[in-house]
């Protein structure tokens, strides 16, 4: 069996522990649980990553990097549509990639969680929503860039707006999974939103 390289262990190895704490919880993401779903040795394990403490803070950080070109996209060239319309453009692509991988999304408020109860893991949590409101300033302004508007509030009030809905958007789509009462509250953020900025 040919020899892995230690970054592709590591990889598989973070990757297998996503899936299983999609799937059961932080809780039952022992280290047995995760090399058996790698397909992989304990030894394996401790070969890639020092203690269990150092896998999730690990696994944490790479569920945020790869957040960060998902959960909010920049807005697409939307030809003559509206600043409302292309923000409702933006998040519904958003509620497509919550449906498509909701485990996903479950997995990362689980570790979003636990690095909040954790103090010396809390910093991860506060760069995971930092990220999220630069992501959100950054698809804001070129949304207003796009049709000539301006944001009558600084950019990044508006952009911790725009995080908190798509914040409670996540979450009661995931308990409801409720696609036409999502797509209701796209709409009426989009309709918050616009009212934010000042349009030719």
């Amino acid at each position: 069996m040919p020899r892995i390289p230690a970054a592709e262990r590591r990889v598989a190895l973070i990757e297998a522990g996503l899936r299983v704490v999609a799937r059961e919880g932080l809780a039952a993401a022992s280290t047995r649980a995760i090399v058996a779903e790698a397909g992989m040795s304990l030894a394996s394990f401790h070969y890639a990553f020092e203690s269990r403490d150092a896998f999730v803070d690990e696994l944490i950080a790479a569920v945020v990097a790869r957040e960060q070109a998902a959960v909010l996209p920049e807005p697409e060239i939307d030809g003559d549509g509206s600043l409302r319309d292309i923000l409702e453009a933006g998040m519904l692509r958003y509620l497509d990639h919550l449906g498509a991988d909701p485990e996903h999304e479950q997995a990362m408020l689980e570790l979003t969680q636990y690095a909040l109860r954790s103090p010396e893991r809390h910093p991860l949590a506060a760069a995971q929503y930092r990220r999220y409101a630069e992501l959100a300033a950054h698809a804001l302004d070129t949304a207003a860039e796009q049709v000539g508007a301006s944001w009558r509030v600084p950019v990044d009030e508006a952009a911790g707006v725009l995080v908190a809905f798509t914040d409670g958007l996540t979450l009661t789509w995931l308990v409801n999974r409720d696609d036409a009462a999502a797509r209701a509250v796209v709409r009426a953020a989009a309709d918050a939103l616009s009212r934010m900025a000042d349009v030719p």
